[in-house]
């Protein structure tokens, strides 16, 4: 696999030109979305962007450990989570509950450090957050909490079920309950010092809902979170490819992989990928997608297996051979046409290359 970081920082750079003036807060999560959180922090942070996001203290620990020091954000913890540790690394803390804001509380009296925490209100996204019932207690305890600096209250933030339907009256019906919630919070005398809702699709289409920062995560590497209406001049980040381990001939009438289920319908050649499911290829792909190789898209055949996978290399005029690289996808081959064969979306193709699979970088301050 090969991250271009350079992709990286252009993709901030166009999410800072939609975000209306508002920052720029990089969201980090599963390791970067499988791009490497480390390194695709630091080339947002080079790019423009001003803050962090990620969703557990383990995850943002792990980068105050690499040197990072912008400001950090980590929203979905349990409320046994460790906080000491959150509190020790000046990781702001995402509050979804009572509980969650008592245990931070007690970790921050145990060490007697000021802890910096943020409300997630619940929206209608019915997910993590505070939920309406529970939003008046929380903000009285943390009246309390702001007054006898026990606590710094940051923000207010909430996320979106549907802006990556541009139309849908839902997104209005979450602004304005966010609204609300930003008011009811100045009634119990808490000031927010930012408030932010957009995410990747709605710091494309809704101005509106930039608010003091953007939280953008599947734009920032390179991919459509609206495929409908085009990439938006993003550059996809990720390049998912391999080395072919063997170049052989296939007689007409022969099976390849198990089962069979391809038999070839005339002699040809055929180019052994070593990637299987268990590095991230999906089983139910097999013979439905192309990668590109020897300058050409080829055609698998057979079942995809743990280690392996067959494409159809036909008379191989291209001249492929062993240690030639094959393109699962990247630029050549968009992550969308799996995400279509699948059923689903980009997001699981990008965080599903794994096991054996190695991550490289190119571009960036190298």
């Amino acid at each position: 696999m090969v991250v271009d970081l350079d992709a990286i920082a252009h993709n901030v750079r166009i999410l800072r030109e939609h975000a209306s003036g508002a920052a720029v807060m990089a969201v980090v999560k599963a390791d970067g979305y499988n791009h490497g959180a480390v390194e695709v922090a630091r080339a947002a942070l080079a790019a423009g962007a001003a803050e962090l996001a990620v969703t557990t203290v383990a995850e943002a620990v792990q980068l105050r450990t690499a040197g990072i020091t912008a400001p950090i954000l980590c929203w979905l913890n349990n409320s046994d989570a460790n906080f000491t540790a959150a509190v020790a690394a000046d990781i702001e803390i995402g509050i979804c509950s009572p509980a969650h804001l008592r245990a931070v509380a007690a970790a921050a009296r145990g060490m007697g450090r000021t802890a910096t925490v943020s409300v997630k209100v619940d929206t209608g996204l019915n997910r993590n957050g505070v939920s309406q019932a529970e939003y008046p207690q929380v903000l009285t305890a943390l009246r309390t909490l702001v007054d006898e600096q026990v606590v710094r209250f940051r923000a207010i933030f909430s996320h979106l079920a549907h802006a990556d339907e541009p139309e849908h009256r839902n997104t209005d019906v979450q602004h304005a309950r966010f609204l609300t919630a930003i008011a009811v919070a100045k009634e119990h005398g808490l000031e927010p010092e930012l408030v932010h809702l957009a995410n990747s699709a709605a710091t494309l289409t809704r101005p509106d809902l930039a608010f003091d920062l953007v939280r953008p995560g599947i734009a920032m590497y390179g991919l459509s979170p609206i495929p409908d209406l085009g990439d938006f001049g993003l550059r996809p980040a990720m390049t998912f490819q391999a080395r072919v381990a063997l170049v052989k001939q296939v007689e007409a009438g022969e099976g390849v992989s198990y089962g069979h289920q391809w038999i070839a319908p005339h002699d040809t050649t055929v180019a052994l990928i070593p990637a299987g499911y268990a590095d991230g290829v999906f089983r139910p792909l097999s013979g439905r997608f192309d990668v590109w190789l020897g300058g050409a898209r080829r055609r698998s055949v057979g079942r995809v297996c743990m280690d392996q996978f067959v494409v159809d290399l036909g008379d191989n005029a291209a001249g492929v051979r062993e240690g030639d690289i094959a393109v699962l996808f990247g630029a050549e081959l968009h992550a969308q046409e799996w995400a279509d064969l699948l059923g689903t979306i980009h997001y699981e193709v990008v965080t599903s290359p794994r096991g054996r699979v190695a991550r490289r970088f190119v571009g960036g301050a190298r």
